[in-house]
């Protein structure tokens, strides 16, 4: 879960391992079924349209995913260390790896380097307008590798969970 090779994302975690950009096929009773990880909008009409469950990041899976990193952190303490992100030497607690979570998340809607935020990726124009540079939207999922939202735009019923995880985080540059 924690491989940037696989389904840790600048953003979150992703619905579907990277790995898979390979596609997956089994052939089952004479019917072959493909598994295939897509960072953005799905190319398949599988589950009437653009139904996305196979790549992107997804706010309440993440939350699910934070949260019961936090359970178990109060179980295992500091005591428990994993390495965050895999590859990377650096062990960490689980209530810190909730926390790199928590901020690659956060990272959706807050400005980057460049004053953009990865969130509005389809809106350039419109974060650069005077008067809605503070405008920031919640969609339904997020592109896995770009972190730019994706789907219906006012999805605050669960993209909103984000304004939890800021609160009491420190100030991000």
């Amino acid at each position: 879960m924690l491989d940037p090779a696989e389904f840790l994302s600048p953003f979150g975690i992703r619905a579907l391992s990277k790995v898979h950009a390979e596609p997956y096929e089994v052939d089952l009773d004479h019917r072959s079924f493909i598994i295939r990880y897509l960072p953005g909008e799905s190319d398949s009409r599988l589950f009437g349209g653009n139904s996305n469950w196979r790549g992107p990041v997804w706010m309440p899976i993440n939350y699910l995913i934070l949260s019961a990193l936090r359970e178990f952190h109060r179980y295992y303490r500091d005591d428990f260390r994993v390495e965050c992100p895999t590859g990377s030497g650096q062990m960490l607690n689980l209530a810190h790896v909730a926390d790199e979570l928590a901020l690659r998340l956060a990272r959706l809607s807050l400005r980057g380097h460049d004053g953009l935020r990865p969130v509005m990726g389809a809106y350039a124009g419109l974060q650069r307008q005077a008067g809605s540079a503070d405008l920031v939207l919640f969609h339904e999922y997020y592109h896995g590798d770009t972190g730019r939202g994706v789907g219906a735009s006012h999805q605050t019923g669960w993209s909103g969970l984000v304004a939890l995880l800021m609160d009491g985080m420190p100030k991000i540059a």
